[in-house]
């Protein structure tokens, strides 16, 4: 038997690129198409649930106006400084942590109750505290990208050979060798595949922050398009957020194939998802 024979390209029901992007497209159609026959077979208002010719024609008019790009550019800062703060001090964390039996048992707890808190319940007392500027949806966009990558991050250094730790110390290597050279590698695809969840949940964080409060942003178009009951103007900034979320979701997945090719681990969960 050819030792490829387990390769994940040969694994049954894999999908070629372009298979999954005809499938893909199809669906897209599918779902339109069927968009459409519900709104006109029940003559739903347009007011209530647009079809995909009045998201059309809204997406053009917000394009065409330059409304959307000076707050696409606040959400844009938003998600992505909120993703650097979380994700780094994530990492941070779960580094300390993961080597720590000691930081586990005092610091853990904390982190998983402050978790379990509804970051929507606490996001009014983050633009108490930081304003109704950007630097309050940063910082619950940071609280929501936080835990994903801590928990991967402290799984994934804990996925090292216990064999292989064992034989950089027994030829007296550091601590930071070890973990330099033996756990952060092992770790790198639980880190990234936090990531990948954190950037997308980012986007939500961003939008929260700014229904609660803001002057600006695409959570803050949404709300007056809400209070205009322009429901079609809604789906059109509803839709450009879902292109984002897409967006970075795939920039964090080629990002993680080139930096870890080599882990067949996580190659196999991105080419899945």
């Amino acid at each position: 038997m050819s030792s490829n024979a387990n390769t994940p390209a040969n694994l049954p029901g894999r999908l070629t690129p372009s298979r999954r992007r005809t499938l893909i497209a199809l669906f897209f159609i599918a779902v339109i198409a069927f968009w459409h026959v519900i709104v006109s077979a029940f003559g739903v208002s347009h007011l209530i649930f647009p079809g995909p010719a009045g998201v059309l024609g809204a997406m053009r008019d917000v394009l065409a106006s330059g409304e959307l790009w000076p707050h696409l550019g606040v959400t844009l800062y938003e998600i992505l400084a909120g993703f650097a703060a979380g994700a780094l001090a994530g990492f941070v964390l779960g580094a300390l942590i993961g080597q720590s039996a000691v930081l586990e048992a005092v610091l853990y707890p904390y982190v998983v109750a402050f978790q379990t808190v509804p970051k929507v319940a606490v996001a009014p007392l983050f633009v108490l505290w930081f304003g109704f500027g950007t630097t309050s949806k940063v910082v619950i966009t940071a609280t929501i990208v936080f835990f994903p990558v801590l928990a991967n991050t402290i799984v994934g250094l804990r996925s090292a050979p216990r064999d292989q730790v064992d034989l950089m110390r027994a030829f007296t290597a550091s601590g930071w060798h070890v973990f330099r050279m033996v756990r952060l590698p092992h770790a790198l695809p639980y880190v990234f595949a936090g990531l990948d969840i954190g950037i997308v949940l980012a986007v939500i964080g961003a939008i929260v922050g700014e229904f609660v409060g803001a002057q600006a942003g695409l959570g803050y178009l949404i709300l007056q398009r809400n209070f205009s009951m322009d429901a079609a103007g809604m789906f059109a900034i509803l839709i450009v957020l879902s292109l984002i979320g897409i967006a970075l979701h795939a920039v964090v997945k080629t990002i993680a194939r080139r930096a870890i090719f080599w882990a067949d681990a996580f190659t196999d969960l991105s080419r899945g998802s």
